[in-house]
């Protein structure tokens, strides 16, 4: 990918120092693009729209929510937990889709990316929790996809797993021959995705060369959701 694809491109990345905002923050700073690097929770009602206003013009929103994953079996899943994880993942997306859509579409320009997981692809043991907040993305950037693009303002996801990232495979995982061994098991690749290969398709999917992709899910993982 050339170099000029984001140039001059201002491109606001949510929850910056987590999951993907590191390195998405490199790759899209080196391919042009002004990078707005937000690392707030973005909890409250009002953050979101408070975030995007002090951002001024965005290009590029990309949504990088992250929350460690819970692991309770389905049976013991507390009212808390559940509302926690939709709290940080789910309702914060609602809102920054809210604040930042109607200037692109007046605008009749934009891109807006979700990383979120491939967990809510394929069945997970005690992940229920987790995979209906991504799944619950998932769904809101197809249908909200289908209702922006004809306002030329494309919308997707990246659904990933096993990507090299600090929250989820931080390298005290990645050192344990237990993991290695599940790497081996599960993942057709046979190792992590690259934080740098994941992040330069995120920038692929923001630039004009990718205007033609309208609600679209893209699993990056290894081939893990074929398996």
């Amino acid at each position: 990918m050339s170099d000029q694809n984001l140039l001059g491109k201002r491109v606001l990345i949510t929850q910056a120092d987590l999951f993907m905002g590191p390195v998405l923050c490199e790759v899209f700073a080196r391919h042009g693009a002004t990078v707005i690097a937000n690392t707030d929770a973005l909890l409250s009602a009002d953050a979101p729209a408070a975030v995007v206003e002090q951002a001024g013009q965005i290009d590029a929103l990309i949504a990088n929510l992250a929350i460690p994953a819970p692991t309770t079996p389905a049976t013991e899943v507390s009212e808390e937990e559940w509302r926690d994880t939709f709290a940080v993942l789910v309702d914060p997306l609602a809102r920054l889709f809210r604040a930042v859509l109607p200037a692109m579409i007046e605008r009749r320009a934009g891109k807006i990316l979700v990383m979120g997981s491939a967990s809510a692809l394929r069945g997970m043991k005690r992940a229920s929790t987790y995979s209906a907040a991504r799944g619950a993305q998932l769904a809101y950037v197809q249908a909200v996809g289908v209702e922006v693009a004809p306002h030329n303002v494309q919308v997707n996801a990246i659904a990933q797993n096993f990507v090299d990232n600090p929250t989820y495979f931080p390298p005290d995982v990645q050192a344990n021959p237990r993991f290695q061994e599940r790497l081996k098991r599960e993942v057709p690749l046979g190792r992590l995705v690259g934080a740098d290969e994941d992040a330069e398709f995120a920038a692929y999917l923001c630039s004009d060369s990718a205007n033609c992709f309208v609600g679209q899910v893209f699993p990056v993982c290894g081939g893990w959701v074929t398996r």
